[in-house]
């Protein structure tokens, strides 16, 4: 028998968009029909609750990623309002792929949770938003999914015990993940999903990985670690101008990543039996019979 949760491979659209809705509609298509993910996940921000003016007015710090003068101008041409999101969710409805979003901030909240996903995703960046996070335990009754990027263990005791007290740790889950855009291997930390899973496996629905390396042998040892729930930063052209695009997969890539999990999937289990069945004919054929 197989110990092992199934996995579920989120693929994340981020703003890979580029501003644009039938690439965003390209993306799910892809995803579900070549990548064969389980889910596809954008992003929302109010851009004025999150930026100071100072911010919101200062130059992109790339200007060659940047798609307006300023970097609120920037943020604002990849951001889709929430009834495009609205279109975005059917369109997951209508080809059968889960449809999620991360939120950024309190309004971006309380919009997406208005189109009752099965799941939001609190960004690594945001597990602080004391206000946010509560309001979802609140007022939000699907799973909610948090980075613990950028994150130290107090705080995400401090998380964990939050949920408790609002009695909504079982729809927590937890992922591993070190903020960086890429990750060298060297900081990627996988052995800390041992330890989100030795502290808290009994109290939180999952434990999930949130990977922003190159290739994808990390993310089928982080399975095999124990995270069943992958996220991976996902575009059509890792050339195309943008600050994720550089650590994403592209469909392939995240096409092998999801043939290979599942196949490490079906392989963790231990023998039914001393001989297996494939194997009895082998050993009738190859085993020595005079010993």
């Amino acid at each position: 028998m197989n110990t092992y949760k199934k996995p579920y491979i989120i693929a994340e659209i981020g703003c890979n968009h580029k501003g644009d809705m039938e690439i965003a509609k390209e993306l799910i298509k892809v995803a579900k029909i070549f990548c064969n993910v389980d889910a596809v996940k954008f992003q929302k921000r109010n851009n004025k609750e999150l930026l100071t003016e100072d911010q919101y007015n200062q130059p992109h710090p790339n200007p060659a990623n940047s798609y307006g003068d300023t970097y609120g101008e920037h943020r604002e041409y990849l951001e889709f309002d929430v009834n495009q999101h609205q279109e975005l969710k059917a369109y997951c409805d209508e080809i059968g792929i889960t449809y999620s979003t991360s939120v950024w901030d309190l309004t971006s909240a309380k919009e997406i949770s208005s189109l009752n996903p099965e799941f939001i995703k609190i960004p690594s960046a945001c597990n602080n938003n004391i206000p946010m996070l509560e309001w979802l335990c609140d007022n939000y009754k699907g799973e909610l999914h948090i980075s613990t990027g950028m994150t130290t263990k107090n705080e995400i005791e401090d998380l964990v015990n939050l949920f408790k007290r609002k009695n909504r740790n079982k729809d927590l889950v937890l992922y591993n993940c070190t903020s960086g855009y890429p990750v060298p291997f060297e900081d990627v930390c996988l052995l800390d999903i041992n330890v989100l899973i030795d502290k808290y496996k009994d109290d939180v629905k999952h434990i999930g990985f949130s990977g922003h390396h190159l290739g994808i042998a990390v993310d089928v040892a982080a399975f095999t670690l124990g995270a069943n729930i992958i996220e991976r930063h996902y575009t059509i052209d890792r050339t195309w101008k943008g600050t994720d695009h550089a650590a994403s997969l592209e469909p392939m890539g995240l096409r092998k990543l999801s043939r290979d999990v599942n196949a490490v999937y079906k392989a963790l289990k231990f023998k039914s039996q001393d001989i297996l069945p494939i194997e009895q004919v082998q050993r009738d054929k190859l085993k020595n019979q005079k010993v």
